[in-house]
């Protein structure tokens, strides 16, 4: 089953995945895990094994204290700590939003002509893979649905004769980038008459990070900077407009674009209002506006939301295997047109954010960085200039435009219900009521034994049959069922009858009888991961870097499991030394075959060596394995410094020191014996 803003894992060939259960967060300590050896009951955690963080997962166990005898190495209170992720923990409220572009000139004056500033509040957050699919299967994107931008898509991914889909789409968005760019070079030459002033705007906004960023892959915010250069342009002409026949035709062309920019993003309403309010008012001083011409206008606008039409038709025709909402019925397209799931008004629902002072200066910061401080700097001077000449004739539209810059920022300022300081929200959609009705017609095979899912079975007051992830597991046990990105810790009544274990970057749902033989799990499971990106190249904040952050703790998942299975199961010394090794092993090969990884692997691989000093194993070198756990220790420390275990880490590492030295010392004073 597909989960918005989930993830995807490799499996054997033939295998079928459809039954996927809730997302959660992070690698998951193994509860409920039958043993190798089939213990009566599974083996459970200690308590404080694991637990979520705010604005993170850390799971953690205060203390490890192995059953099996320690050696002379032995440090029994060595702590060890599970891979840490940066998303949301399942406890936290999460959502999906659209991200707010846009593009306003500030200030352009025709004998300060170079000087222009483009200001972007971008808070973004990353949606590509949904509008795609949306587009090329014709279905229903998040809220509000972007009708527009999805019609559009996938006209060209028709006409495209080349690349893939996404290719084509990318491209797409790539020409809308490049078209904004050419109306605002247009809009500010007409203002300031100067060919340098448009060329200077045009490449500051085209060559701005963040424009070039959601220029070159499948956004929305392309074609809604296209819809602020056409409405600057549009009011441009009117005002430049010599009769009132020119100034009508104009405004209905503007009304229709005004429309027609609400089917793709949401908050260029706010610019909307200002145009017309402007534009009413200026047809309304010159005599210009009669009630006739007022009603025009508004059929004009509202001929330009008519690509709405597409949201019901494609909800009726449900032929999208993926699709949000049910806007078959007026209260469905009112909930999904008016963004009822995220908060109409605001841009998460029951989201407590940042406040308003902390929002405005966080734009403020992000100019600065996103533009260096001489382009503002710039501006704020020929907007000083154009001020202290009151005879300028297009003083009027610099002011609006300056106008529409400060509204936006306030506003969105003000209902930007969001925490600046988290990098990433995302959303799940299975307790929506339209859910499932709609995708199971998509999923053969699969039995729902109800309309929606809740950790409490029964019947809601709307009438609709609840069920919980025990029961779906229990009528699709035919299915082989696999969790990825986690499964929801409200409902934990899969583990009456499952287990998870790791696959790849999900894990898999296995019947508490099923007998675990790690040397077969780890074959099994060795050549089903296939992530190729270079760890820590992508930026912190970025959907990217998290999701490669994932796909790298994933790597660690199958060893980690076996590890912590001999750290914690009442089993016998040799099964529990038979754990470690397996552990230790695969640690070792993953360690040794990539340079750069997370900083936690360096303390789980030195904990597994310390771990392996126990054991008294002949076929291990004691020397080696005190070396790589202190070494690997020292790495650790040294990149994280932030760890409250990091003092009692250093202590250990000078124990093992002096112990590595006498084991030296001792083989030195052996080999000189035995000459």
């Amino acid at each position: 089953m597909y989960q918005h803003g989930g993830g995807g894992g490799e499996s054997t060939p033939g295998a079928d995945h459809s039954a996927c259960p809730l997302p959660r967060c992070g690698p998951p300590p193994p509860r409920g895990l039958r043993q190798w050896y089939r213990p009566p009951r599974p083996a459970a955690l200690p308590e404080g094994a694991g637990g979520c963080l705010p604005g993170g997962c850390t799971w953690a166990r205060s203390a490890a204290e192995p059953v099996a005898s320690p050696g002379r190495w032995a440090l029994p209170w060595l702590p060890r700590t599970w891979p840490r992720c940066r998303r949301p923990c399942p406890g936290e409220t999460r959502i999906q939003t659209n991200t707010a572009a846009t593009l306003i000139p500030l200030v352009v004056h025709q004998d300060c002509s170079s000087t222009f500033f483009v200001s972007f509040v971008l808070f973004h957050f990353s949606n590509e893979g949904e509008l795609i699919t949306a587009a090329y299967e014709l279905g229903v994107a998040h809220p509000p649905g972007y009708p527009l931008f999805t019609l559009l898509a996938k006209l060209v991914i028709g006409l495209f004769p080349f690349g893939s889909i996404a290719y084509r789409v990318n491209l797409f968005c790539g020409l809308l980038g490049a078209a904004a760019a050419s109306l605002l070079y247009y809009t500010v030459f007409r203002l300031s008459g100067s060919y340098a002033g448009g060329i200077l705007a045009a490449g500051v906004f085209s060559f701005s990070r963040l424009t070039w960023q959601w220029s070159i892959t499948a956004e929305v915010f392309s074609l809604n900077n296209l819809f602020v250069g056409l409405l600057m342009m549009l009011t441009v002409h009117f005002e430049e407009a010599a009769t009132a026949k020119e100034r009508s035709k104009i405004s209905k062309v503007g009304a229709f674009c005004c429309g027609l920019s609400l089917c793709n993003q949401h908050t260029i309403v706010l610019y909307v209002l200002c145009i017309v309010l402007w534009v009413l008012f200026q047809l309304f001083k010159g005599k210009e506006l009669s009630f006739g011409h007022l009603m025009k206008l508004g059929l004009c606008f509202l001929a330009g939301l008519l690509p709405y039409l597409y949201l019901p038709a494609s909800s009726y025709l449900n032929q999208a295997r993926w699709t949000w909402g049910d806007q078959t019925t007026f209260q469905g397209f009112l909930t999904h047109f008016l963004r009822e799931e995220y908060g109409t008004f605001s841009l998460a629902k029951s989201e407590t954010g940042s406040t308003m002072r902390e929002m405005l200066l966080s734009q403020v910061t992000h100019m600065k960085t996103e533009l260096s401080f001489t382009v503002p700097a710039l501006a704020i001077v020929a907007w000083l200039r154009t001020g202290m000449q009151a005879k300028q004739e297009k003083s009027s539209m610099i002011c609006l435009f300056t106008g529409m810059l400060c509204i936006y920022s306030l506003f969105f300022a003000w209902r930007a219900n969001l925490d600046i300081t988290k990098p990433l929200f995302m959303g799940v959609m299975m307790t929506y009521e339209w859910y499932l009705p709609k995708m199971s017609k998509h999923l053969p095979g699969i039995s729902f034994p109800g309309r929606r899912w809740n950790p409490v079975e029964g019947i809601l007051p709307d009438g609709a049959l609840t069920f919980n992830l025990h029961h779906f597991l229990k009528v699709n046990k035919h299915k082989e069922a696999f969790a990825c990105i986690g499964l929801n810790e409200g409902d934990s009544t899969w583990r009456r009858s499952h287990s998870l274990w790791p696959w790849g970057s999900c894990d898999k749902l296995v019947s508490s009888g099923t007998v675990f033989n790690p040397g077969e799990w780890i074959h099994l499971t060795r050549n089903i991961y296939n992530w190729t990106e270079d760890y820590g190249r992508f930026d912190p904040s970025s959907w990217e870097a998290v999701a490669n952050e994932e796909m790298w703790q994933a790597r660690m998942k199958t060893a980690f499991f076996i590890f912590d299975l001999a750290e914690t199961a009442s089993v016998s010394a040799d099964i529990k030394s038979q754990l470690y090794t397996f552990a230790y092993n695969l640690y070792k090969e993953i360690i040794n075959s990539h340079k750069k990884h997370p900083v936690n692997w360096h303390k789980n691989y030195a904990i597994a060596c310390e771990r392996m000093l126990r054991l008294h194993k002949v076929d291990v070198d004691p020397e080696v394995l005190l070396s790589e756990t202190v070494k690997h220790f020292l790495l650790y420390t040294a990149k994280a410094e932030d760890d409250p275990q990091r003092a009692d880490i250093l202590q250990a590492v000078k124990h093992l020191k002096k112990e590595l030295q006498g084991l030296r010392k001792m083989k030195k004073d052996l080999k000189q014996l035995a000459v």
